[in-house]
């Protein structure tokens, strides 16, 4: 007698559906906003700055789980839901708050395309920054071809990352110095960028964004139901996300803080991959910055553009002309700032990214009331421990967004 054969996948495929789409999303995620700030924090400080990693992955963690149980428990998108519990006034003040934190992504993501061409092929910041803005655009009226040429970003992408997960394995950092890097202190001038990559990081706006894709995949799921397995992946991608903004810490810290070299170009962020690849490093980290920056000028602009649709009530379904609009609007706006503000684009894209933390808090507490709340969540509203760690978290916003308007004031 046969035994019928089981549906079930294996371990091994399981794993892979969860890793595959983490490594995806943590690719994507990984723009040159980080690239540039992380190798700014090893290049400037060594391991020191290890700390606030390890805490904007972790609060990261506790929103983005947040908003995917919003995703997985609601039949109406979270902009609904905020439109709903708190009014028009309100979902329009997130809606307006998300596309221009997207354009202040923006700038620094059509700087960063700028900064790989420049320095790689010798093509001229603002001629790179109109280009591929309106090659941008007009990849939103041919999705198919942009199919193709996202999996190549990717790759490159991919393939820098393990390179610098590689050459931090290689370089065999001092774990006495990793472990004195995990304790929480900020040093002299050192602020803005703890500033900058928290807001890139700990990003509200892309935890508020997991709704939506736990959302989309319960419509591809058979029965509307998840299998807990997207939620998860989400975990692993942001995990992953961690790992590799630590693995580039941990490179610039171990060679280019010894040689007290200051980040002034992208080809001294590429210096660091130098004991892996020797003389290639500068052209694979130009190809994969310019992947990074590539993609998430794209990404990145259907976030904001998409969001900013759903507030006014015309969806989020890119097939949706006032969509696109909006979408547009948002590579646009961003390359604008990068055009006329880029004398000095890597502090461009420092700056960029700090002032995004006058947004975040106010969406994040919104965010939070809407998973407290028991009539919206039934049994899936926050637990008393996640409660915790989101006022903590929320407060941390709070005190950097007031230090960040202090030092611009001064």
């Amino acid at each position: 007698m046969q035994t019928a054969p089981s549906n079930k996948p294996s371990f091994f495929k399981k794993w892979i559906s969860i890793l595959g789409p983490g490594i995806i999303t943590a690719a994507l995620v990984f723009g040159p906003s980080k690239m540039t700030i992380t190798s700014k924090m090893g290049a400037d400080y060594g391991f020191s700055l290890i700390w606030v990693i390890v805490a904007a992955i972790f609060f990261m963690m506790v929103f983005t789980n947040m908003a995917a149980r919003i995703g997985a428990q609601s039949d109406v998108s979270l902009l609904t839901l905020i439109r709903n519990k708190f009014g028009k006034a309100t979902a329009a003040i997130i809606g307006i708050g998300i596309f221009l934190v997207a354009v202040c992504f923006q700038s620094g993501n059509a700087t960063g395309v700028a900064l790989s061409l420049s320095e790689s092929m010798g093509i001229p910041p603002k001629i790179s920054i109109l280009i591929f803005t309106l090659i941008g655009i007009l990849l939103l009226f041919f999705r198919s071809f942009f199919l193709v040429l996202e999996k190549l970003m990717l790759a490159l992408i991919i393939i820098m990352l393990f390179a610098f997960l590689s050459t931090a394995v290689m370089l065999r950092p001092s774990l006495a110095e990793i472990a004195a890097g995990l304790v929480p202190r900020i040093p002299d001038g050192a602020l803005g960028l703890v500033i900058a990559f928290t807001a890139s990081c700990f990003s509200i706006v892309g935890a508020l964004y997991q709704s939506y894709l736990v959302q989309a995949r319960r419509k591809l799921s058979p029965g509307g139901q998840l299998s807990g397995n997207e939620i998860l992946g989400s975990r692993v991608g942001i995990i992953i996300l961690g790992l590799m903004s630590t693995a580039v810490l941990i490179c610039a810290g171990n060679i280019l803080h010894p040689q007290g070299i200051k980040i002034n170009s992208a080809a001294e962020m590429g210096k660091a991959l130098e004991p892996l690849l020797g003389s290639y490093a500068s052209h694979l980290f130009f190809a994969g910055l310019f992947g990074a920056s590539f993609s998430s000028l794209i990404g990145n602009a259907v976030l904001g553009g998409s969001l900013l649709g759903d507030t006014f009530g015309f969806g989020n379904n890119l097939n949706n002309t006032t969509v696109k609009l909006f979408i547009s609007l948002v590579m646009i706006f961003g390359s604008v700032i990068a055009y006329v503000f880029g004398s000095l684009p890597l502090e461009l894209i420092v700056f960029a990214q700090s002032i995004t933390i006058f947004l975040v808090p106010f969406i994040g507490i919104i965010l939070f009331l809407v998973a407290n709340d028991p009539v919206i969540m039934k049994e899936q509203k926050n637990k008393p421990l996640t409660k915790v760690w989101a006022i903590i978290g929320l407060a941390i916003l709070l005190i950097l967004a007031v230090s960040n308007f202090i030092k611009l004031v001064k």
